[in-house]
């Protein structure tokens, strides 16, 4: 109760505080988070940093609502078939989004307003004379956590990108686009040096506010993503080695908010609420649903997947069965919050030190951690054998492992080169290009230096 009261105090005073200014503006910024009064208080500096992680939960790419990227790139790629009405064809169906969508202008511009957020946090502590060491590092850690957080996922939906270090508006608003290892090398500084700032303990028992181990699980994600098979297995290892970690052998455990499996999440708004997942997700009755899972997720589960069982469940009317998933199992209050959304969890650092270890010839090391996913589902050691049957085997696994999870499984088949070969098949009107993700029309008038649309586009 204590530290839900302390939680409650910084919301209040981070509601004085608020009004981060999207990095195009081109007049001055009102936001009282460029005051240096701010910093100079723990609980303000504090209040600062945690309105930002409010600002995840709840708009742009990482919100578990209907917005987000679980469920807008579950229906992009084929995890997701959609029943509802208001989103707009280019996206549910087609593959066509317009830069004039307002789907692709609100990813990108609440994610820079989310990094000038976090740069306004690591400028104001910078400056402060009041704060002792430890506050320091701990916010401005996590702050650069955030910030390569937010431009990961840019530079996976839009390819070359502004990356934005600073609150300068002058200098933001004509920042031109970076190519895409560029991304990934500003990046990779970002988290490495967040991880000498911040400890291997969490600030709470939660895990609501990153720890190094949650720096080293990004890090890991995007040494991958960029092939940089040792660096990142050996970040995964860094992250593996914590025994505050394990997979949950009752996969009905895995998505609670004391999960042992949990690196980092988001604490919903209110105490008695739950995820936006929950409730972007289930539903009771087939015809009215918002999306449902495709069936051919759902037939490609293999017998005695667990998760199969347990993360999904059937709506049956008549002779109509749909599925939605059903890892987090709560959409209404329960009084007290029983789940919180899961940003990062263990199992994907074993399944990329295996892809990894695969990929560099450690074939019995990749093997012992693609099983260790697999039999906590209830599956048998896997029957590969050679190098590309482990990877294979491991892209599978992520597959029924991540569903429904921030877009995994598209940006899995785009990074390994499989995108046209896969969704060529079930997406109508596919083509390479779709790949990317147009720039805002808005934003390429307001700032010529951003250069050409993408292709396609």
């Amino acid at each position: 109760m204590k530290k839900l009261l302390v939680l409650l105090i910084l919301h209040i005073n981070i509601l004085l505080l608020t009004g981060c200014d999207n990095f195009v503006d081109v007049a001055l910024p009102s936001s009282q988070l460029t005051g240096s009064k701010v910093y100079e208080d723990p609980v303000t500096a504090t209040a600062a940093m945690v309105d930002i992680y409010s600002k995840l939960r709840d708009t742009g790419i990482l919100t578990g609502l209907s917005t987000g990227a679980s469920v807008n790139f579950g229906m992009y790629a084929d995890e997701l078939v959609y029943f509802g009405s208001g989103v707009e064809p280019g996206l549910a169906f087609t593959n066509n989004i317009l830069p004039a969508s307002s789907i692709t202008a609100d990813y990108w511009n609440q994610s820079y307003h989310q990094v000038y957020c976090a740069n306004a946090v690591i400028e104001g502590i910078q400056k402060s004379s009041s704060l002792s060491i430890s506050n320091k590092n701990q916010l401005i850690g996590e702050a650069l956590f955030v910030r390569a957080l937010v431009h990961f996922y840019l530079v996976n939906i839009y390819g070359g990108i502004p990356y934005i270090t600073t609150t300068d508006y002058e200098q933001n608003r004509l920042e031109k686009r970076i190519p895409t290892d560029e991304v990934y090398s500003h990046i990779i500084g970002d988290l490495n040096l967040a991880a000498s700032l911040l400890s291997d303990q969490y600030v709470s028992q939660e895990r609501v506010r990153p720890n190094r181990s949650a720096v080293y699980a990004l890090l890991a994600r995007t040494y991958l993503y960029n092939q940089q098979w040792a660096e990142a297995a050996d970040a995964a290892s860094a992250v593996l080695n914590n025994q505050a970690y394990t997979l949950e052998n009752d996969l009905d455990q895995t998505f609670l908010k004391e999960s042992r499996s949990t690196i980092f999440q988001f604490m919903p708004k209110l105490d008695g609420n739950n995820t936006d997942e929950g409730t972007s997700f289930i539903f009771i009755s087939g015809s009215s649903s918002f999306v449902a899972l495709s069936a051919e997720l759902i037939n490609s589960f293999q017998t005695g997947d667990q998760r199969r069982s347990h993360w999904i469940r059937a709506v049956t009317e008549g002779a109509d069965t749909w599925y939605h998933s059903f890892k987090y199992k709560q959409n209404s209050n329960t009084g007290s919050s029983e789940e919180y959304s899961i940003v990062f969890r263990i199992a994907e650092q074993y399944l990329i030190r295996a892809e990894a270890r695969a990929r560099q010839g450690d074939l019995i090391g990749a093997k012992e951690d693609l099983n260790k996913v697999r039999n906590t589902a209830g599956l048998a050691n896997t029957p590969a054998i050679t190098a590309n049957e482990i990877i294979t085997a491991v892209l599978s696994e992520r597959r029924f492992e991540f569903f429904t999870e921030y877009g995994h499984r598209f940006f899995d088949l785009k990074r390994t080169g499989q995108l046209d070969a896969v969704l060529s098949i079930t997406k109508p009107g596919w083509e390479t290009t779709d790949q990317l993700w147009p720039l805002p029309e808005t934003e390429l008038i307001a700032n010529p230096l951003l250069g050409s649309q993408n292709p396609g586009y």
